[in-house]
């Protein structure tokens, strides 16, 4: 007898809901074993897409900086001081390293900060994130929705630039966050750091936290629950926000060329961890919690919108504390419009039926009506042939008298001319 897959005692509780399961070990290979390679090789080829907003005043460093994070030149056309209002710019670029491809999309506000009246500068940014978030939920809630090849705009985190000048936050920066903190995962970062002592930066990177932390403003912290970068990331998180400096020179320091900003007292090294924060930045977002920060959009960020959203278009995604999908709510909801479809057409054959019967009782009340009218002129007119004919009987009866007493008299007549 031939050796079969032994089961694997598993405890379990049977009910009606939920079935047991038997685990077997496999004694030999089937090919269960090559899914991660047939996952990685679909998502080689589809490709991935990362999008990154950078919020900051004009002239703070935001496309260098971006350029010193993927080893580029990505095309950016230096914004002016006399915009009248806040606009946002968007470039989309297909990056490859290796065999990925990475379709990376940079929106970079324009004007931010350089208007008297700034009331306006938040809201524009915070629609403008909406507007993607509602761009993906028209998409779920299609009928024929295609989400595999949809390409997603929605953004993935937000660079705040905050420039080192003063000992605090502005107003509009603190305001702008605690607008954005429950719509996108904010990374805040000091450009231009090298325009201020370690000592002036330390204090300014403290005095920033206690004002997020006293105004309730949540940034991302990189995530520390992976122990594989857990140490990594809580070292990230310790230094937040992160002093950077961006630079599209390079500069021969001993036998190599590398990214750095020449002054006349000195190197500035960009990627130098005793220079500046460049390195954690980028190591943090791109090379280890790229996937955290697309993962936290879409269950957290977009998860926020969607139920707000949902909610206002009257429908649910959970009933009495059972979540439910996209589609078992949208399917619960067409259950209900037509259960009030069928109750609605109900009610109109009923008040059809209804006033079908009330017009048979005016027809019937009027076809009395009529034959009673009938009736009478019927009665009117037998009364009157009646009497027609009584009159015609004795017309009758006096041209007879008359016509008999017409041949009397001639008679008469005749006989006295004879005697004559």
């Amino acid at each position: 007898m031939k050796d079969g897959p032994r089961p694997t005692e598993q405890p379990s509780q049977l009910n009606s809901q939920t079935p047991s399961i038997r685990t077997f070990e496999l004694k030999e290979e089937c090919g269960i074993n090559n899914l991660p390679n047939q996952i990685m090789a679909k998502a080689i080829s589809d490709g991935f897409v990362f999008n990154i907003l950078c919020v900051g005043e004009t002239a703070c460093g935001k496309s260098s900086l971006l350029d010193s994070l993927f080893n580029t030149r990505l095309d950016s056309t230096p914004a002016t001081h006399e915009n009248a209002r806040v606009y946002l710019r968007k470039s989309t670029y297909d990056l490859f390293e290796r065999e990925i491809r990475l379709k990376l999309t940079v929106v970079e506000t324009a004007g931010f900060g350089d208007q008297i009246n700034k009331d306006d500068s938040f809201k524009i940014i915070g629609d403008f994130i909406d507007e993607q978030f509602q761009a993906y939920l028209d998409e779920e809630l299609k009928i024929k929705r295609n989400l595999s090849s949809y390409h997603d705009t929605r953004i993935h985190v937000c660079l705040y630039f905050i420039n080192p000048t003063g000992h605090s936050l502005k107003a509009l920066d603190l305001v702008t966050m605690k607008h954005l903190d429950s719509k996108v995962n904010i990374i805040p970062i000091i450009a231009k750091s090298d325009t201020i002592s370690k000592n002036e930066l330390q204090r300014f990177k403290q005095n920033i936290l206690n004002e997020l932390n006293v105004a309730g403003v949540k940034i991302y912290r990189f995530p520390t629950d992976d122990e594989t970068l857990a140490e990594d990331n809580l070292k990230a998180n310790n230094l937040l926000p992160l002093a950077v400096v961006g630079s599209n020179e390079t500069v021969k320091v001993g036998t190599q060329y590398v990214r750095a900003r020449q002054y006349p007292w000195g190197v500035v090294q960009v990627e130098n961890e005793n220079h500046c924060d460049f390195k954690k930045l980028r190591e943090s977002v791109i090379e280890k919690n790229m996937l955290d920060l697309i993962e936290t959009t879409h269950s957290k960020h977009y998860e926020i919108f969607r139920r707000t959203r949902l909610a206002e278009l009257g429908l649910t995604d959970s009933i009495d504390g059972k979540q439910f999908s996209i589609s078992d709510t949208l399917e619960m909801k067409h259950n209900d419009l037509r259960k009030e479809l069928e109750k609605r057409e109900q009610q109109l054959k009923e008040a059809f039926i209804q006033k079908v019967k009330d017009k048979e009782i005016e027809l019937k009340d009027a076809e009395k009506q009529i034959n009673e009218e009938l009736t009478n002129i019927k009665k009117q007119y037998k009364d009157q042939k009646d009497k027609c004919d009584e009159k015609w009987r004795i017309l009758e009866q006096e041209i007879n008298f008359f016509e008999q007493r017409k041949r009397t008299n001639v008679g008469t007549i005749k006989k006295g001319n004879k005697k004559k």
